[in-house]
């Protein structure tokens, strides 16, 4: 009887690898790139439907949606965005008092309004937009509700079959329920995949730094999502001059010829 557990191994060995894949970094993720965009379609649609989320019409602030795409646009065109074409990457702008900003499995991100109006140029957001198109494209989002939550029951949210549980996922990767921690090592990434990503625009690839610069002389301590349990702002702002530093990319903040930081500020609502 022993012998027959070499098949029934090698049979559950084969349905698994129909379930997993590699991300591009080699990472196994038993959860597969369209099941990445089935979760964040689920997602978006959960927080679309949620009235606590003062999600800004793109119809009445087409110049807001329009800068904040044009930057978007800009950032993944970076060589080193690896589902640029696969993930959808819809920008969504909700208008609230709060300094956060998060990305969905899939590519679908989110900006708080309050986030916006504190940073002081536009290179301080193309470093958070970047650091959360890093979260997306390196699929932090999925491991971590994979270690959470299990494959069988985010296969069952991504087919539309869990609708409790889909509203938690919703909260969590928003914030507004139990939060969806990342590791320190995820956070790192995220923040030098912003910097390399910056380093093909002409936005300062260290924009990131400016923004946690800015929280630490104000003896921010909250702020952010990623800042809740992670290295201080001091230190972040070290690490990411250091990834600039070793990439020797430009530092310098960009001139802005048409539209310009202070003017997408004006255009949302005051």
């Amino acid at each position: 009887m022993k012998y027959l557990k070499i098949p029934i191994l090698i049979t559950v060995l084969g349905a698994l690898m129909t379930l997993w894949s590699c991300d591009k970094n080699g990472d196994i993720v038993l959860f597969s790139i369209e099941n990445d965009k089935q979760l964040g379609a689920q997602v978006a649609a959960e927080i679309e439907a949620d009235e606590s989320f003062n999600i800004l019409s793109e119809a009445e602030y087409p110049e807001a949606y329009a800068y904040l795409q044009s930057m978007t646009d800009d950032i993944l065109a970076s060589d080193e965005v690896s589902y640029k074409d696969e993930f959808v990457w819809k920008i969504h702008i909700i208008d609230e008092d709060v300094l956060n900003a998060f990305a969905t499995p899939g590519g679908y991100i989110y900006v708080y309004t309050g986030l916006i109006n504190y940073l002081d140029k536009a290179d301080d957001l193309a470093g958070v937009m970047g650091h959360e198109i890093a979260h997306a494209d390196q699929r932090h989002s999925s491991k971590q509700l994979q270690r959470q939550y299990g494959i069988q029951i985010l296969l069952s949210i991504a087919l539309g079959e869990d609708a409790s549980q889909l509203a938690q996922i919703a909260g969590q990767i928003a914030g507004t329920g139990a939060t969806l921690a990342f590791s320190r090592d995820a956070e790192s990434e995220a923040d030098d995949f912003s910097v390399e990503y910056l380093s093909d625009t002409e936005y300062a690839c260290n924009g990131a730094a400016s923004f946690f610069k800015k929280l630490s002389e104000s003896g921010q301590s909250g702020g952010p999502e990623f800042l809740s349990t992670h290295p201080s702002p001091d230190n972040r702002v070290e690490d990411i001059n250091a990834k600039a530093d070793e990439l020797a990319c430009d530092k310098t903040a960009i001139t802005e010829t048409e539209v310009t930081y202070e003017q997408f500020k004006s255009s949302l609502p005051q």
